[in-house]
């Protein structure tokens, strides 16, 4: 019992003080590039949409849990090669319960030998507040409602929230570098104005194509950092026959993940990952599992290229 409330006050002191490193981790973050980097709306010229659920630190009270669904598009405004698209996140956290919801632009460029997406995102985040405080028996505690920093009803609010980011693709390789919570949106809490800080982001991939030409590697990179502390992921996927992948991913300090999916005949695809965390945190979980859809298709949808003289087709 003593090391249950312990722990949850843990995620709560580390969730409240600062707001620092608030954005949700993702193991298929080369999946929900969208989430933390707008500029990747339309470079890949198809309608997409990927939804996920992350449950981490199973078993341990108060953990995060964390969906997210984003959809994107390649369009022509005014003739200028565009993609638009929209993210919804709900993240929770102990009794922090935040909400994201944004619109994405990017302008689309060729360059050399890819594509180049600039990107920005604008929407609302909105935080809420329901602490539910547990005072030890005895003398030299103070309750909440005499700490001028500590809430002790339930608050909420919503603050304006922006950012941006530029991803490049090209046919073997991509790279992309973004920046979310560009404005550090203030929280107006009744106690005290804590803000969300800035989060920076760098990852890039690359297509390793093995010998037999069924098979594929795919290692990445992630990296991000809130300006107080960084955090690096390095992953190894290998894909059969474009269809089926599996690998592991080493999260710096933090955990060690299994990743398998694959591609249904539709073009739906299906992931799982599983971290098995090798911080101090494993004596108080089983680990984190997490699972993602993502579809892609032909914005031409089926439309025919071919054109007829005859009146009798229009």
């Amino acid at each position: 019992m003593k090391r249950g409330y312990i722990a949850f006050l843990f995620l709560v002191l580390t969730t409240y003080q600062g707001f620092s490193q608030q954005d949700p981790l993702s193991s298929h973050y080369m999946f929900n590039t969208m989430t933390y980097n707008p500029g990747i709306a339309g470079t890949s010229g198809m309608i997409c949409a990927t939804a996920l659920n992350r449950q981490q630190w199973i078993g341990f009270k108060g953990a995060p849990s964390t969906t997210v669904f984003n959809f994107s598009a390649p369009v022509s405004l005014f003739k200028i090669k565009s993609g638009v698209g929209l993210l919804v996140e709900s993240d929770n956290i102990g009794f922090d319960k935040d909400i994201n919801l944004s619109a994405v632009y990017s302008y689309l460029m060729e360059l050399g030998q890819g594509k180049l997406g600039i990107g920005i995102s604008l929407g609302m985040l909105n935080k809420t507040l329901n602490p539910s405080w547990q005072i030890p028996d005895g003398d030299g505690f103070t309750p909440p409602d005499q700490d001028p920093l500590i809430p002790g009803n339930k608050e909420s609010f919503v603050a304006f929230d922006a950012g941006m980011g530029l991803y490049y693709r090209a046919d073997k390789y991509y790279a992309s570098l973004s920046v979310t919570h560009l404005t550090q949106p203030k929280i107006k809490f009744t106690k005290g104005l804590p803000y969300v800080s800035r989060h920076y982001y760098l990852t890039a991939g690359y297509t390793v194509q093995l010998p037999n030409p069924s098979f594929e590697l795919l290692p990445s990179i992630f990296a991000f950092s809130d300006g107080k502390v960084a955090q690096f992921t390095v992953t190894s996927l290998l894909r059969y026959n474009k269809k089926v992948w599996g690998g592991v991913s080493y999260r710096a300090g933090d955990a060690l993940t299994g990743m398998v999916g694959f591609e249904l005949y539709n073009g739906i695809r299906i992931g799982y990952a599983y971290d098995f965390p090798i911080s101090d945190i494993r004596k108080n979980t089983s680990g984190s599992h997490e699972f993602m859809v993502n579809y892609c298709f032909d914005i031409s949808l089926g439309k025919s290229t071919m054109k007829y003289k005859s009146i009798r087709f229009l």
